[in-house]
């Protein structure tokens, strides 16, 4: 199964949620609240863990979060453009996250690219990011240091 993969929120911005999602036949979606964000990111910053690193590491934490359930059933991934120029990077920290619990993910079915505001993941994302729909799960603080 292919899906695209759509962000309302920013991981950076503190001062709201990020919601992840995708879809193709299904959605789903994850709800990363703002004050679990700014746990975390205080948390990694008192560590000594700075920069881009810890923006590009949470974004492909969440995503990880939001396709560890699925991944066995998924094909491709299409990753909407969120972090111009960390997308190697973003790949990079999913993959290796992917490998822990033992999947085997294909890196040449990982793409980035600009899917629009047509898409469905970007409808299940604003919703849920609006409050007009509820997440089907929403990550804590220990779940993502868990991965850190």
């Amino acid at each position: 199964m292919r899906v695209e993969i759509d962000q309302s929120g920013k991981i950076g911005d503190t001062k709201v949620p990020t919601v992840l999602a995708f879809s193709n036949g299904k959605k789903y979606a994850v709800l990363i609240p703002a004050t679990t964000k700014r746990k975390c990111l205080d948390k990694l910053r008192r560590q000594g863990r700075s920069g881009r690193f810890l923006y590009s590491k949470l974004f492909a934490i969440g995503l990880y979060l939001l396709l560890k359930d699925h991944i066995r059933r998924l094909k491709e991934l299409v990753i909407d453009v969120e972090y111009p120029g960390w997308n190697a990077e973003i790949k990079l920290y999913l993959l290796n996250m992917l490998r822990c619990p033992g999947v085997e993910f294909d890196p040449n079915k990982i793409h980035f690219r600009h899917i629009g505001k047509k898409s469905r993941a970007h409808a299940k994302a604003i919703a849920v990011y609006k409050r007009i729909e509820k997440a089907d799960k929403t990550i804590n603080f220990d779940e993502i240091l868990a991965e850190y």
